[in-house]
């Protein structure tokens, strides 16, 4: 939608809310309702936020520690920047359109290094200075349930009742049960210009996976944060509710956010092809997949960002414990598709479904390009189950190992900034800060009568 088009349904009556959001540090969009008005008028140009945004945890707490902003600082302001080319109706929501910001610094205008956006804006940036568009999809799984949020909120979240009662992969009679949400959400992405390809099933009671058309890597982001929030508000609105959580209970499967990558040449042919070499594996796409395996752990904390990431991990549940490679192989970390065609692409399989897909693609591309950078060689194949491979490469167990891989990247380090690796390093130790403190329903079940 450009900004003559939202005037026209402006004055047509169709249109009368702007989002002007922002994704925070989770992934999460942030911002304001503006009257279409005044938008129309004045807030396409900018609005303001405050800085905290970028410094809170889940709870929007104000978390000591970050350089950024603090108490001392004042929590000032930062510059919200409309990317119009992000303008978009939202079906969804009745009189609604919504459009994606840059974060600025409140007195430079540069752009806020720290900010989610920002950062891979950084290294799409960079993989064209080397001669390449970056692209991408991602896989969004998450689980329906038949409560609301306030049901949850009220009652608690201990009896759980999934929208559906088996596993549903691939099973289109379970899954006519969840069409009223999932069919409002696949028309409702279509209608807000995001190109939806399908849902499914996927292996487990009650969980969905929704699948968007491979893009150039920073729309692939936007569409990813947007249909997250469009998921949770088309639940919410049919009384249900869902949760992207890695990993909601232990006994159940995990949910992912696999991300599918690729670089093509400026001048639109795959660079990951080579029609004469093995499986059409070309050394641009052996040297990026090298890199990605070399700095696996380094980039562990932004594709897991949570202490309950990591419970996702699990042997026979088709999350990688490994991180290794293969073809078309779901036991290992980074699985190769469409080998020999134009559509040929790595497969990163070890992000969950909490992921925010912005931090996931910046930190999955720079170690891909510090792998060409470097000519770096590939290993051998992984075959098999690489679950069993005693000897592969391990993902990190827990989020204080990934923690402590980001903050010790030399990689991330160039590649980012001194300051954004320390920003994240601090909201990952954050977490198992909080996580080490509470006492939980499992402790009080375990002990507290036999303890």
């Amino acid at each position: 939608m450009t900004l003559a088009e939202l005037r026209a349904a402006f004055d047509a009556g169709e249109i009368d809310t702007v989002l002007v959001a922002a994704p925070d540090m989770q992934g999460r969009l942030m911002g304001k309702r503006f009257h279409a008005a005044h938008f129309l008028d004045a807030g396409h140009a900018e609005t303001h936020c405050c800085n905290y945004l970028l410094a809170t945890d889940m709870e929007m707490l104000t978390v000591e520690g970050y350089a950024s902003t603090s108490w001392a600082k004042g929590y000032g302001d930062y510059t919200m920047k409309p990317d119009l080319t992000t303008l978009r109706p939202l079906p969804w929501l009745p009189g609604t359109a919504l459009v994606l910001c840059d974060l600025l610094d409140h007195h430079t205008h540069a752009e806020v290094a720290i900010s989610p956006r920002a950062i891979l804006k950084r290294q799409v940036a960079r993989a064209r200075e080397m001669g390449f568009v970056a692209m991408a999809a991602t896989e969004l799984e998450f689980f329906i349930f038949e409560q609301s949020y306030e049901q949850l909120r009220d009652q608690g979240t201990d009896r759980l009742t999934p929208i559906s009662s088996y596993n549903e992969d691939y099973h289109l009679f379970q899954t006519s049960k969840e069409e009223p949400v999932m069919r409002a959400l696949r028309n409702g992405l279509y209608g807000a210009g995001i190109p939806v390809e399908n849902t499914k099933g996927e292996a487990e009671a009650g969980q969905e996976e929704i699948n968007i058309r491979y893009a150039e890597m920073l729309d692939t982001a936007d569409y990813h944060v947007i249909t997250k929030q469009a998921a949770k508000e088309i639940a919410h609105a049919l009384g249900k509710s869902l949760t992207f959580m890695a990993k909601y209970d232990h006994r159940r499967a995990g949910s992912s956010s696999h991300v599918h990558q690729s670089l093509w040449t400026l001048d639109g042919k795959p660079a990951f092809l080579d029609p004469d070499v093995a499986h059409g594996m070309s050394q641009v796409m052996q040297q990026f997949l090298a890199g990605q395996l070399a700095h696996a752990g380094e980039i562990t904390a932004l594709l897991a960002p949570y202490v309950n990431s990591y419970k996702r991990f699990c042997v026979g549940m088709f999350a990688p414990t490994k991180a290794v490679w293969s073809f078309d192989n779901r036991t290992a970390g980074f699985r190769i598709c469409g080998e020999g065609t134009k559509a040929i692409r790595v497969e990163c399989r070890i992000g969950g479904a909490d992921l925010n897909p912005y931090l996931a693609c910046a930190g999955l591309l720079a170690a891909g390009l510090a792998g060409i950078a470097q000519g770096m060689e590939l290993e051998p194949e992984a075959a098999g189950d690489s679950y069993q491979n005693a000897q592969a490469r391990e993902i990190p167990k827990t989020l204080r190992d990934a923690a402590d891989r980001l903050e010790g990247s030399a990689m991330l380090r160039a590649a980012f900034g001194e300051d954004v690796v320390d920003h994240y390093t601090r909201a990952a130790r954050w977490e198992i800060e909080e996580q080490d403190r509470v006492v939980t329903d499992w402790e009080r079940k375990r002990l507290f009568e036999r303890g």
